[in-house]
């Protein structure tokens, strides 16, 4: 039975082994560095192309941008006063307001719907006779 011959054996007295160039079988500067060496510089196209995650920017996300925080509209009570000219009910959902803040005075009773109240809009507007629903 005939022995196989292993590749080292086989390549014995070759120059290069199997190798190629002489210069290709050294450390690791044929290949421009050791693994992921040189991956913002020469390698950039080579890492772009498998391993797109790498060379991507991380923002930094807001709470807002996460979802944590939503922009809530908001009124003051001297517009409300305003927006309220004649009528004894106002809707705020109907305008597109969420919250109704303290800033201003009452003049004269007021029902006012909204789905938040800062405590002081909610102490002026109940101080004048008026109600102040929330939900």
């Amino acid at each position: 039975m005939k022995k196989k011959m292993k590749k080292t054996a086989k390549m014995r007295g070759s120059h290069t082994c199997g190798y190629g160039m002489k210069k290709k079988h050294r450390g690791a500067g044929s290949r421009g560095g050791r693994g992921f060496a040189g991956q913002y510089k020469h390698k950039k196209l080579m890492i772009k192309k498998k391993f797109p995650e790498r060379l991507e920017k991380k923002k930094f996300k807001s709470l807002t941008d996460r979802g944590f925080r939503k922009d809530i509209k908001s009124i003051n009570i001297t517009h409300l006063m305003t927006l309220s000219e004649g009528k004894k009910e106002i809707d705020l959902a109907t305008i597109g307001f969420q919250k109704v803040l303290g800033k201003g005075g009452v003049d004269r009773p007021l029902q006012v719907k909204a789905k938040l109240f800062t405590k002081i809009a909610k102490d002026k507007i109940e101080k004048a006779g008026g109600k102040a629903i929330a939900g």
